[in-house]
């Protein structure tokens, strides 16, 4: 397996830091975060993404877009608002959302 991080991007660029702890045994859970991730890809503007999830049980999603406009886009798609609702009423004990503009931004690759 190739596990990389997102590249860095000329920047300016945004982030959206998605925190978040699931419900217990959340019915249609993974095959709906599939289709977000493929979703996603398709607004105009969106770079990439990174998740991780520790034993525990809190997971972190952030996704990367070129500017506020694109996370407006992804705000707005209604299979995305769907699946929002769904997070709330079913799959999440709590989650939080950060949007910050990064200014600077460098990575590392060895050869």
């Amino acid at each position: 397996m190739n596990i990389k991080p997102v590249a860095a991007f000329e920047p300016p660029y945004y982030t959206v830091v998605f925190t978040s702890v699931r419900a217990d045994a959340p019915e249609g859970y993974d095959e709906t975060a599939q289709r977000m991730d493929e979703l996603v890809q398709e607004v105009p503007g969106f770079l990439g993404q990174e998740s991780a999830r520790t034993p525990g049980g809190l997971g972190i999603t952030i996704g990367y877009f070129r500017d506020a406009e694109s996370i407006a886009a992804w705000k707005r798609n209604m299979e995305h608002r769907t699946a929002q609702g769904r997070g709330r009423a079913e799959w999440y004990d709590s989650y939080s959302v950060h949007v910050a503009k990064v200014e600077r931004s460098y990575g590392f690759v060895r050869d």
